[in-house]
């Protein structure tokens, strides 16, 4: 069973609405309330949605200025206010009526002042009066399904709350704006024609009629083909914009590598002395690096060791090196490279940039490492060569310079739909040019199907609860 939206229909919620042969059990009354805010800030705002907002809105309201002359997008000043008229807080209120809301129905919200208590004061009243708390991502999902925005946008709103970096943040506004809705419609739209042509070619096959030839088809299949590819290429971006690079400093004690952890930061975030094995545990801290959200792990240092503390925090640097995605080598210049070697076998088959660290304290430097490696000279300390070692894990990130920013970073699942879109296309080619009209057609509705998932026109309701689910209770 599909749960077909059109991006250009609004959508009411209705006690079993049927959309295209499908049963969509949502109450009309069924009005949501969250805190939309963390708490313990300085400003709490609660949001109420659906038919019965305004209403309970009133009832909760006292202010100077009438309630009916309230005018929509307004703050106004009031006092949210029980059964018996005790106050309970003094707010601003602001009130958006449908369809020109964020979710497409009667919205208001109270700007109350911040701290848990008072919140979830003024959450429960507005509870007590009929509404429902809103599961994670209500809000968002009644803006799909109200057709205030496609699947695309709504999981961009999820890319920009989780987002770790400029980067991220400005793939996910963009995908906001519509560029993947935009792309993925115009595939959908020319397989719509596509389709359209090939039925009706079975519909009038003893007509003598000027058909459009198969070999045209076919390069118009190609065509769509080709942009599916395109997108694809995205996929790998995406993927590291939304989840981010797990970065592993290894090195044996006291080569510096927290303090390289803390010069990447601009902080000092871990424990620096000129005492070997300071570190006995894994620090993990979240940085940017050219827009790449990194997981930067700084690990103890490896060497033989008796000490029993110290041997279970070796242990759990090996276990971060195995579970890391690049490996950053930090040598120290001013000891033999033979005496480091123990890191260079722990770390085979990973992506690998060496990086001397102390050349400030050590003139001529040289030594020979593995010539696969990525190899720069820093001084942590004095921040001499970072700009360098930013190159070096920009280039081993993208295997290329990387500084355009994506116009569109797809996720894993559109990655999905599409491949399957472009597997049934290529699959179109064949049968088109035997003349296998009913199988053509048979699999250009399987990419509408696929392409519809991605925006939304088509999709399981149970991908719905998947992808809203991901959001906070609020959003």
């Amino acid at each position: 069973m599909q749960l077909r939206v059109k991006s250009n229909t609004t959508l009411i919620w209705k006690p079993t609405t049927v959309i295209e042969g499908m049963i969509l059990s949502i109450d009309n009354n069924d009005t949501i309330a969250a805190i939309c805010t963390g708490i313990g800030g300085s400003i709490s705002i609660i949001r109420l949605s659906g038919t019965n907002a305004l209403t309970v809105f009133s009832r909760i309201w006292n202010s100077k200025s009438e309630f009916a002359k309230i005018k929509p997008r307004q703050l106004v000043h009031g006092d949210i206010v029980d059964k018996n008229g005790v106050i309970k807080d003094q707010c601003l209120a602001i009130v958006m009526n449908a369809p020109n809301s964020y979710t497409g129905e009667d919205v208001v919200e109270l700007h109350c002042h911040g701290g848990s208590l008072v919140s979830k004061t003024v959450l429960m009243l507005i509870l007590s009066h009929g509404c429902r708390h809103a599961e994670p991502g209500e809000f968002t999902k009644r803006a799909f399904i109200n057709g205030k925005m496609d699947l695309t946008q709504a999981e961009a709103v999820l890319d920009i709350i989780e987002a770790q970096s400029e980067m991220a943040l400005h793939a996910a506004n963009r995908q906001l704006d519509g560029n993947l809705r935009l792309k993925v419609n115009t595939l959908y739209d020319h397989t719509e024609l596509l389709l359209a042509e090939i039925e009706t070619t079975m519909d009038f096959t003893d007509e003598d009629l000027d058909w459009t030839p198969t070999a045209v088809i076919e390069k118009k299949l190609q065509v769509m083909i080709d942009l599916i590819v395109e997108l694809l290429q995205s996929r790998e971006t995406g993927e590291i914009l939304r989840n981010g690079i797990k970065l592993a400093i290894i090195g044996i004690p006291n080569a510096g590598k927290s303090s390289l952890l803390n010069a990447i930061l601009g902080r000092d975030r871990a424990i620096v002395t000129s005492i070997p094995g300071t570190t006995r545990d894994t620090l993990e801290e979240f940085s940017q690096i050219r827009g790449i959200p990194i997981n930067l792990i700084d690990t103890a240092g490896l060497r033989d060791t008796n000490d029993l503390i110290e041997k279970a925090g070796i242990a759990r640097s090996i276990d971060s090196m195995s579970q890391a995605q690049i490996i950053l080598w930090v040598i120290d210049a001013e000891k033999p490279l033979d005496e480091q070697l123990l890191c260079e076998k722990l770390i085979e088959g990973k992506p690998v940039i060496a990086i001397a660290n102390k050349i400030d304290l050590k003139e001529n430097f040289k030594f020979t490492i593995n010539p696969h490696f990525p190899f720069v000279k820093i001084s942590a300390t004095k921040g001499i060569g970072l700009e360098d070692l930013y190159d070096k894990i920009e280039t081993v990130v993208w295997r290329y310079p990387h500084r355009d920013e994506p116009e569109i970073a797809i996720n894993a699942r559109h990655g999905i739909l599409l491949e399957d879109a472009q597997s049934k296309l290529t699959k179109s080619i064949v049968t088109i040019k035997n003349q296998e009209f009913e199988l053509t057609a048979v699999n250009l509705r399987a990419v509408l199907t696929s392409l519809g998932s991605i925006t939304g026109k088509t999709v399981e309701p149970d991908i719905l609860g998947i992808i809203f689910n991901k959001f906070c209770i609020g959003k």
